[in-house]
């Protein structure tokens, strides 16, 4: 690639031709490769350009490609390499894609890039950095999102660079995987370069290549853009939705929806207290039933107790269908324990121990969620799970289903799986948590391998079942990425379901990904008041909307103010949360001060704010500089409840001095619906 020009005009010179893999190996020994461009090819339907290189010894293919799968956003790229010889390869892994602009020392730069939601939020969440000559920066992500040697956080495997300017342009890059990958960005006086791709460290990271086998590298996409970082997101955010999510998904008009989830009552509850939930979800206008953890006879045992669901799940569902609610449930399903009953995945079983990561230990015991995981990049492992989704989905009658736990492995000691084996790759341990070895030299070809399989049966699942929604949790926003955008409905952004927690982590990942398709847990908070009641609801109200609490131990008055919120976000806040552009108009939420975000919808010429009051008594008083309107145009201002006089207000002034905002009490909210006149 020698150039990317934006819509601008804007151009980003490549200072460096395209990198080709040096070398294989075969029979332990190091064969250098000597690539021979073949031929370019073009298409108009879709856009795509390739370019083929091969080698003669061992002979090889190699087919560089190039993709617009849309009229707008980014492109896409992806390597794949063929073995065309007899013989089996072992191949050092590779970037999906190498970039070296040629930029003066002079033009001031910030790249910003943010952390996963993961178990919690941490207290910066979306980094912004100036980007001077010897900046080094280095962004892993996995599905476990654990805390890094230098004390940092995984990242949704993404990036901006904006040139800080007044037009505020630059480019944007990411990764559509979910296994191990990394990102880096190096300065220099005249150049800036990042790598994007699978992770390579710790080393040797080698995959094998069968004769007649190939492998691709994780699809990466590369966008251009101006308006700083929320014009990425209203760009990439519209690519997401139309590129890489369903497209039934966005058919369904009550997407996103309205949900109560069990957890409130955790593993307590049962089929009558199930069905209490069901009556009353109905009754405040929610949308859907989503049954978690605790339904279960055991770990790997995804049947219903017959204790507490004696009818079975079924049943259930056809009970919320009746209510006019969709069914969700909850399910750990490459997890296998000890259970001895009937379809229930048993560790000491041979053939489930074959394809677990590793022979659990004497005395073992699985936790109450966790047991020890499978490794679906097995193929007999993929096809098993790939039939007990499919059975947990129809014999329940399910509407939503809901992974969690971590359906890629951190590694795997077995040397007859299809990833690299650990005595090829030396097992070279480079971080421990809780004990237990995380990540190791195969460990990337593990993930590669069990991510492909992840993705292969959810393909076939929404085939099969294309109304069916997909939920992707693991712990909570550990999995947020492109990959699962595209072959999930919607994410659990966070593990923490707390106020503040939960602005946060939208606050972070709606820079990335269609706020429809991020979820906030709402879990039972202190609200002394009305007015803290609402600030708790909304703070998990700008996306997708799961209650967490036992909402049958809600006040009548509680009961009544919940039932009008969740009826206005059908009306009048989920069209916005569907199409509009967001802004971030304000610092990222720190629960002290004021944090706002605003949605606009340039086509219905409508759009809210969401305004929130931290806990400093003494600011009762903000202005929220709005963005995305026309200056010379009026707009009407309803204060949903009331906190101010309805008004009217030029576009310049509401852009430039701001909307203001009186909320005395703290920890309260408004909504202030915008009308173009």
């Amino acid at each position: 690639m020698s150039s990317v020009r934006g819509r601008d005009g804007a151009v980003w010179n490549n200072g460096t031709p395209e990198h080709l893999p040096a070398y294989v190996e075969a029979d332990g020994a190091r064969i250098p490769l000597v690539w021979r461009f073949q031929q370019a090819t073009g298409g108009t339907e879709p856009i795509r350009v390739t370019f083929v290189y091969e080698t003669s010894e061992p002979h090889l293919r190699l087919t560089w490609e190039w993709d617009a799968r849309a009229a707008f956003g980014p492109l896409e790229h992806h390597v794949t390499i063929e073995n065309l010889s007899s013989r089996e390869l072992w191949l050092p892994i590779i970037a999906s894609l190498q970039m070296d602009w040629k930029v003066a020392s002079s033009i001031p730069l910030q790249h910003l890039f943010i952390e996963k939601g993961a178990g919690s939020p941490s207290p910066v969440g979306t980094h912004r950095v100036n980007v001077a000559p010897g900046y080094r920066w280095t962004g892993w992500s996995s599905t476990y999102a654990l805390p890094l040697p230098d004390g940092g956080r995984e990242i949704i495997p993404f990036e901006i660079i904006t040139q800080q300017d007044a037009a505020q342009t630059g480019w944007y890059a990411g990764i559509e995987f979910s296994g191990r990958t990394r990102i880096t960005l190096d300065r220099t006086e005249s150049d800036l370069s990042s790598l994007l791709g699978l992770n390579p460290d710790p080393g040797p990271a080698v995959t094998r290549l069968v004769p007649g086998g190939s492998f691709e590298t994780p699809t990466v996409f590369l966008g251009t853009y101006a308006g700083g970082p929320d014009g990425v997101g209203n760009q990439l955010r519209p690519w997401v939705r139309a590129v890489l999510n369903s497209p039934g998904t966005w058919r369904d008009p009550k997407y996103p929806l309205l949900v109560n989830n069990s957890w409130g009552s955790g593993m307590q509850v049962d089929e009558a207290l199930a069905k209490q939930m069901i009556a009353n979800s109905a009754a405040l206008g929610l949308e859907m039933f989503h049954l978690d953890a605790g339904w279960f006879r055991g770990v790997g045992d995804w049947y219903p107790d017959p204790k507490k669901f004696p009818h079975g799940l079924a049943v259930l569902a056809d009970d919320a269908h009746s209510h006019g609610l969709r069914f969700g449930l909850w399910v750990d399903w490459t997890q296998a324990a000890l259970d001895t009953e009937p379809g229930a995945l048993n560790v000491r079983d041979p053939k489930v121990r074959d394809w677990l990561v590793a022979d659990v230990p004497p005395g073992w015991k699985p936790e109450e969620f966790k047991g020890q995981t499978i490794d679906i990049g097995v193929p007999a492992a993929r096809d098993y799970a790939g039939r007990e989704v499919k059975r947990i989905v129809e014999d329940y009658h399910l509407d939503m289903l809901e992974h969690d736990g971590y359906l890629v492995p951190q590694g795997c000691t077995r040397d007859d799986h299809p990833h690299a084996p650990p005595d090829r790759s030396h097992m070279t341990v480079t971080h421990t948590y809780g004990g237990d070895f995380v990540f190791s030299s195969n460990s990337t070809d593990v993930s590669y391998h069990a991510v492909r399989s992840y993705y292969a049966i959810y393909e076939q699942l929404r085939r099969e079942h294309p109304g069916l929604l997909l939920e992707i949790c693991n712990d909570g926003g550990r999995m947020v990425d492109f990959g699962s955008a595209a072959h999930g409905d919607y994410f659990s952004i966070t593990d923490t379901y707390d106020p503040l927690s939960n602005r946060r982590a939208f606050y972070d990942t709606s820079f990335a990904l269609p706020p429809a398709m991020l979820e906030s847990y709402i879990e039972k908070w202190p609200t002394p008041n009305l007015a803290n009641f609402l600030y708790m609801l909304r703070s998990g109200m700008m996306g997708w909307t799961t209650i967490m609490q036992d909402t049958n131990a809600w006040t009548a008055e509680q009961q009544s103010t919940a039932r009008q919120a969740f009826q206005l976000y059908k009306s009048s806040l989920r069209p916005l949360i569907r199409d509009a552009e967001l802004f971030h108009i304000s610092d990222r939420p720190d629960g002290i001060h004021w944090d706002g975000m605003e949605y606009w919808d340039p086509a219905r010429k409508k759009g809210v704010v969401f305004a929130f009051h931290g806990t400093d008594p003494s600011e009762p008083e903000h202005r929220f500089r709005v963005e995305g309107l026309q200056p010379q145009k009026q707009y009407s201002l309803h204060f949903q409840d009331g906190s101010s006089t309805d008004s009217v207000l030029g576009g310049q002034e509401l852009m430039s001095i701001g909307l203001s905002v009186h909320l005395p009490l703290p920890q309260s909210s408004e909504l202030i619906f915008i009308e173009e006149r």
